[in-house]
């Protein structure tokens, strides 16, 4: 019997720390699968209560997701499959580089995120107007700067099927391409 993507043996639980605007948004278990140094890859379950229905895709209880945060770069992707295992899409944070200490991984929200559809049919840009709204393009120009920078390298990755580059995993139907110097922000 094979194992299943949502078997993994993992290296041990961390604790995801999600803030926003300097304050803790949520806290959550994860299970540490890998950490190369610069890139921290994670999976924990849906850790909303009950069901959030965003329009476009669903997060309920019974998703799983893998979760790829780095050390160097100012965004996040995770990697969203339902209870069977099924994809759902990747949800990817703009977000401050990660810092992981003392079993707690800190991931500072910068309110941009986009939206890709399993099948790459979708690739939204969200919250734009919150991200402006936050003022952190008055408080923090660099900051806001290479926060739009890595929104539009995301969104560049996903609209060319090159997203999975940046986790080490293919998308299907889609063959590996070099990745340049693409996602670097």
């Amino acid at each position: 019997m094979s194992a299943s993507w949502a078997d993994v043996p993992g290296t041990g639980e961390v604790g995801v720390r999600l803030v926003k605007h300097g304050r803790t948004k949520i806290t959550y278990p994860a299970r540490l699968l890998d950490d190369d140094g610069e890139r921290i890859t994670v999976r924990a379950p849906w850790a909303g209560a009950g069901v959030r229905d965003f329009g476009f895709v669903r997060f309920e209880p019974g998703d799983v997701f893998t979760e790829h945060f780095w050390r160097g770069r100012w965004f996040a992707v995770k990697e969203v499959r339902d209870g069977a295992g099924a994809l759902k899409g990747w949800y990817c944070d703009v977000t401050r580089p990660a810092e992981l200490s003392g079993g707690v991984l800190v991931v500072d929200d910068l309110d941009l995120d986009l939206w890709v559809r399993a099948d790459g049919s979708e690739v939204l840009r969200l919250d734009e107007d919150e991200f402006a709204a936050s003022g952190l393009e008055r408080n923090d120009p660099v900051a806001a700067a290479a926060a739009r920078a890595a929104l539009d390298t995301l969104e560049e990755l996903a609209r060319a099927g090159r997203l999975t580059e940046l986790t080490g995993r293919r998308e299907v139907g889609r063959g590996p391409r070099p990745m340049g110097r693409l996602g670097r922000s």
